[in-house]
């Protein structure tokens, strides 16, 4: 490859300040929001168009060099990071929310636009958009889509799979292809393209509109805090709901140590000395949830909560879900450094999970503070750990690996919403045989047939990006920031 041909084309395509070559200027893409982990790209590119970015793609294609699709850099699992003399294609300009149709309840939008900005725009129509990741404030669409997002919301509603109509994509070759149906009717005719691209972690080339099914803005929402004096009544009460009927739009579980956190972050009003709290949230037509919620607080009364509190108002709904949206950054209080883990059981195995991490932590010596989508089994566990400490970061990396063995054994899988991306993809032989994994192979280089398009994630093997394992920070590493 001649290599001063390829910066110069980049610079035809992103002129000026959306090329970026230089050390400097490449600091903020060396990792996503697994900040262990990190490697240099060898130029970012900034594209305003959709065209320009098929281009930048030809251009990879055309010279062998390896790209990765990146918008917030919200990704817990470094399927955003970069490759090793890669290319980073930042979406964050394409941002434009090209159509909304209220009358059919969809949105046309581009890859770099925030999640949360689309319920912002169709809130006039009385709509909105369902999935509602706890980052859902900064992190973009093409990103919800590469590893198929959800968000406590998603028990009622599911993952992003669930509200995508229709895409269009550059394959790594540079070919655009166009599949879906603005009719959600549609989505059964022909084989499930979308399902196959929605989830592939960047594996199959870039999303560059995206069509968005669109949900009516709930009539009326009851929130239900209750706090247990241990976790186990806290699961248990998770099945207990279940079993009465009811299908709330979320079940929520925080414990003790993320508790703390989130009540030094926020001062939540969160029940004192509580080992858990659980939020139930129903939304619906005012008349049902009224039923329901009568339904449910008789359900809560009988699990053995200590404290139950309801949302007197928005203002209060909003200060107990702002807690719980905001645990994984809170945890940081009381930790230097943290991983989140991302996996998932069935939801009658909650508490015999619980139970197995809290062992395996306390053998480990570190403490797991536990968040999780307890309606549908997906914990987060947060594994703190001090990465200025020798041998740290892997001895936490054990743990995690532990946890996700759990996992597996309990009938469960590896990834909720997080996606694989680098940490996991060694763990998938575990969940797959070797015929699943070779199935997946032959469709990834049916599709790009050079393995540019984010080499090294979600699958084992292969061409994996050199990765530096450190306990800073790339700001932290210049000296731009510091946690002194």
């Amino acid at each position: 490859m001649n290599t001063e041909s390829f910066y110069q084309q980049l610079q035809e395509i992103c002129p000026g300040r959306r090329t970026l070559t230089r050390d400097v200027d490449l600091l903020p893409y060396e990792s996503d929001a697994l900040v262990a982990f990190s490697t240099k790209p060898a130029a970012v590119v900034l594209p305003e168009s959709a065209e320009e970015v098929v281009a930048i793609v030809k251009v990879c294609y055309a010279a062998g060099v390896p790209f990765v699709a990146r918008g917030s850099g919200t990704s817990l699992s470094g399927g955003s990071m970069p490759i090793k003399d890669g290319v980073v294609i930042a979406l964050n300009r394409l941002n434009a929310i090209k159509h909304i149709d209220p009358e059919q309840r969809t949105a046309v939008v581009e890859p770099g636009v925030v999640n949360l900005h689309i319920s912002n725009a169709v809130k006039q129509y009385g709509l909105y958009y369902a999935p509602d990741p706890s980052s859902q404030s900064i992190c973009t669409i093409g990103g919800n889509v590469a590893f198929n997002s959800g968000g406590a919301h998603c028990l009622k509603y599911g993952m992003t799979s669930n509200h995508v109509l229709g895409l269009k994509v550059v394959l790594p070759d540079g070919e655009i292809v166009e599949f879906g149906s603005e009719s959600l009717e549609g989505m059964g005719v022909g084989p499930d393209l979308i399902g196959l691209f929605v989830g592939s972690e960047g594996l199959f080339g870039i999303a560059l509109e995206i069509t968005v099914r669109l949900l009516p803005i709930p009539e009326q929402y009851k929130t239900v805090l209750a706090g247990y004096d241990t976790l186990e009544k806290a699961g248990d009460a998770v099945s207990a709901v279940v079993a009465s009927g009811l299908l709330p739009g979320a079940m929520e579980i925080m414990d003790r140590l993320a508790l703390k956190a989130a009540e030094a972050a926020v001062k939540t009003g969160y029940p004192e000395g509580a080992a858990a709290v659980l939020i139930v949230e129903l939304e619906g037509e005012s008349q049902q949830v009224e039923r329901e919620f009568e339904h449910l607080v008789n359900v809560i009364e009988g699990s053995g909560a200590f404290e139950i509190q309801v949302a007197q108002n928005e203002a209060h709904r909003a200060k107990i879900w702002k807690g719980r949206k905001g645990a994984f950054s809170s945890v940081g209080r009381l930790s230097p450094d943290y991983i989140v883990q991302d996996g998932v059981v069935p939801r009658s195995q909650l508490g015999k999970a619980l139970a197995e991490i809290e062992k395996v932590s306390n053998s480990y010596g570190l403490q797991v503070a536990n968040v999780f989508h307890a309606g549908d089994g997906n914990l987060h566990p947060l594994i703190l750990y001090n990465g200025r400490e020798q041998g740290a970061l892997e001895h936490a990396e054990a743990l995690a690996g532990e946890i996700l063995a759990i996992c597996i054994k309990l009938g469960g899988t590896l990834t909720g919403e997080h996606g694989i991306g680098i940490e996991k993809r060694d763990y998938m032989p575990q969940l797959f045989s070797e015929t699943d994994l070779d199935a997946m192979y032959a469709i990834r280089n049916r599709i790009d047939d050079k393995g540019i398009a984010n080499p090294g994630k979600k699958l084992p093997g292969g061409e994996a990006p050199a990765l530096k394992m450190h306990g800073m920070h790339p700001l932290e590493k210049a000296g731009i920031i510091s946690r002194e």
